[in-house]
Formats: structure tokens, sequence, C-alpha cells
């Protein structure tokens, strides 16, 4: 089973959430509605800067878990590489 992880952003260099799913289009869905409770819906993080396909979910679960250990700037330099305008990439990607 594939799994995703993705970060999410309020705005540039602002409050970043990382998450992981097997459903990424279904999970932004959510974030973006304020569906669930919690950081990204108290904050305002909706737009997906950045994410990560792995062919299995445990496999995304354990990358997840090294983000989220990561200093700060490593995780702003993980979307500068891949995303430099910090540009909403769902649009692109998923086709939402």
């Amino acid at each position: 089973m594939r799994g995703y992880v993705y970060i999410l952003a309020s705005a540039r260099n602002d409050t970043l959430y990382t998450g992981v799913t097997r459903d990424l289009a279904g999970r932004l869905y959510e974030h973006q509605n304020e569906l669930t409770p919690g950081v990204t819906w108290k904050f305002g993080v909706k737009t997906l800067v950045w994410f990560e396909e792995h062919d299995l979910l445990t496999t995304a679960i354990t990358r997840e878990k090294t983000i989220k250990k990561w200093p700060r700037q490593w995780k702003l330099n993980l979307i500068e590489r891949e995303n430099p305008e910090w540009e909403e990439i769902s649009f692109h990607l998923l086709g939402l």
C-alpha cells in the first residue's frame, strides 16, 4: 500500500505541518476544508508545498517521523530545493 509524506504551510516561512497518509488528495481536501480540528485548522495551514510518494505506507511513516525530528531549517531547505517559490503544488500534481 502506497504512502505519502507531505508538508503544508500557512505562508512562506510560516507555520509548517508534516503529515503522512495513504490518500494524499483526500487528506488535502480535509485540511483545506477544515474538516479535521487540529494544528492545520487552528493556524490556517492549508498550502501543500512538498510531498514524497513511497511504495509502502510503513516507509512513509518512518520518513515522516524522521522529518518531524529535523530542525526547522532543514524542513525549509527541503521545501526550497523542490519548490523555491512555495507554490501550492496540489493543483499541478494532483489535479485539484
